[in-house]
């Protein structure tokens, strides 16, 4: 084993996800999370194809079974509530708009969390204030104080990612804003929600409301996007972010009002730009990113957690196939994604395009229906190779 010391900032998906195969490698992993425990709840994520194949090999497809949404499948309604499209959760062999693995982010967490817990170290309520990087390894100060040293620090943390500012440069410099903000929060489950996904569609203003089910039979989680050309609001005020959504739907229609009336009494309110990162590298020398932290697809791809899994299986495998080396195990890490992630970011940008507002001087809407998308969507879904890394070390127990 080979006792390689890696400090991971993040314990949503992506960073826990990380840990699990970096310990069956053989390292010592750190996580550094700054919350003070897992976030609860979040919206629903999927996980498709080869993002399936991963949880299987973590030996954890019945316990995120176990904690899916059972979610039936998608009604598109108009603004009387009237079903005009209907996908269903078994399309496409449980890859479609509506995977069969579909979870909360917050209980995809919490599962990742439970399955590392025992092997990892993770702290909550720090983060890395300050790294220093040599030839040897990488000196971290924590907010919290305390001052260690590790032979290589992953940034899982996320659209706005701290460590990924630090090391790499400004947000500016790697942000792609798509022209929608997405808002989401829980409800009471005052709607007759039963299994089954509830959207309404504005096609002239680009905006949309949602009601989907959760395990939690009692609530619901509501979910709006509105379509904005630039975003000025600090996605930290959430008092501002309320009062922006209730400005931008106004007079939407269907089951809004309702909907805005559980704003304040929420417990899990969240609104952000729908964004991508794209970056020309993720890894300074000893230093690397995963996750949205490298390359956001953004929610319109509805791939972000596929490709967190799938990245995190691959980052620890190339790392202790190279004998922990970073220049060779992240480059090699970077060649395996590209194209993979490139398609998930284009179909998040062909998904955005297509709920832009109509006018003269909008692109023209993809047209879904082409061979060329059912190639891409392949791409996206099953596009990378996972190697059985035969001679890696390989604990073969759940970490």
């Amino acid at each position: 084993m080979s006792g390689t010391r890696v400090l991971v900032a993040g314990a949503s998906i992506a960073g826990p996800a990380l840990a699990h195969w970096l310990r069956r490698r053989g390292a010592e992993v750190t996580v550094v999370e700054r919350a003070p425990e897992l976030r609860p709840g979040g919206q629903a994520v999927d996980a498709r194809g080869v993002a399936k194949e991963v949880i299987g090999r973590m030996g954890l497809d019945a316990a995120v079974r176990a904690a899916c949404t059972d979610t039936a499948g998608a009604h598109i309604v108009d603004a009387d509530g009237r079903v005009l499209e209907t996908f269903r959760a078994d399309d496409d062999g449980g890859d479609g708009f509506i995977a069969d693995i579909e979870i909360l982010r917050g209980d995809l967490s919490r599962v990742l969390y439970d399955d590392t817990r025992g092997g990892v170290e993770y702290l909550f309520g720090d983060r890395i204030a300050e790294l220093t990087q040599d030839a040897e390894g990488v000196d971290v100060t924590f907010a919290g104080g305390d001052r260690r040293r590790f032979d290589l620090v992953v940034g899982a943390d996320g659209l706005h990612s701290a460590l990924r500012a630090m090391a790499f440069g400004p947000h500016e410099r790697f942000l792609r804003h798509l022209g929608h903000v997405l808002a989401f929060y829980s409800v009471p489950n005052e709607f007759g929600l039963d299994r089954w996904l509830l959207e309404h569609q504005d096609q002239e203003s680009g905006r949309s409301a949602l009601l989907r089910p959760i395990q939690d039979a009692t609530r619901a989680m509501a979910m709006f996007y509105f379509a904005s050309a630039d975003f000025d609001v600090d996605y930290r005020d959430v008092a501002a972010q309320k009062v922006l959504l209730r400005e931008r739907m106004a007079g939407l229609g269907w089951l809004t009002p309702d909907i805005l009336a559980q704003l304040e009494d929420t417990p899990d309110f969240y609104l952000d730009q729908v964004a991508q990162v794209v970056m020309d590298r993720w890894s300074s020398g000893r230093v690397g990113l995963l996750g949205d932290a490298a390359f956001s697809s953004s929610p319109m791809s509805g791939q972000g957690t596929g490709l967190a899994l799938v990245g995190a299986y691959l980052l620890a495998g190339e790392l202790a196939a190279a004998g922990w080396d970073p220049d060779t195990g992240f480059a090699r890490y970077e060649a395996r994604m590209r194209s993979f992630v490139e398609a998930n970011q284009e179909i998040g940008r062909l998904n955005a395009r297509s709920r832009d507002l109509p006018g003269p001087d909008a692109e023209p809407s993809p047209d879904f229906a082409g061979e060329w998308f059912t190639e891409l969507v392949g791409r996206a879904i099953n596009g990378v190779e996972l190697p059985d890394y035969a001679g890696v070390p390989d604990s073969g127990a759940r970490a």
